[in-house]
């Protein structure tokens, strides 16, 4: 973490950031800098319907349907259940019914933490360094399936999507 960000404390009336809160819905960017100003400097972006919550080029954050939600990994999840929180739902464009799938990676910011900007700090902190851990970590590969044979022992091309 930056020096600058553990020292910085900014008096900031919670009735302010709960009346503040509504504008979130309409995607309001300064809100959102004004929201994590005890956090650091961010940066929204617009993207997919929504918006992106980026901090020393790192998404840690994403804004949609009105609601914010933090990066996460396995060890944080718990504290966002025990808060009542839930993970951030999408729909698959293509998908039959258009059926809403739960993301792992993203799970929606506590409502108290709109008026306790120190702890949202906290929280954000931990969700940077979550979107940075993952950056840096290796890549998974993923097993290739082997190729089909025919009966005289060669491959046989495969469609793809089927």
């Amino acid at each position: 973490m930056p020096e600058w960000r553990s020292r910085i404390s900014l008096p900031i009336n919670p009735g302010y950031l709960r009346g503040l809160a509504q504008r979130i819905g309409r995607l309001d960017p300064e809100f959102i800098r004004e929201l994590f100003a005890p956090f650091g400097p961010v940066t929204v972006k617009r993207m997919f319907g929504g918006a992106g919550i980026w901090s020393d080029g790192l998404m840690f954050a994403l804004v949609f349907d009105g609601a914010i939600y933090l990066k996460v990994n396995e060890t944080s999840i718990p504290d966002f259940e025990r808060e009542g929180s839930r993970p951030f739902v999408y729909t698959r464009a293509k998908s039959k019914d258009r059926v809403g799938r739960a993301s792992l990676s993203y799970w929606r910011l506590p409502e108290r933490l709109y008026d306790d900007p120190d702890e949202l700090a906290s929280w954000a902190n931990r969700a940077h360094a979550i979107a940075q851990n993952k950056k840096l970590a290796p890549l998974k590969r993923t097993k290739r399936k082997p190729a089909a044979k025919t009966r005289e022992g060669g491959a046989v091309k495969q469609r793809r999507g089927g």
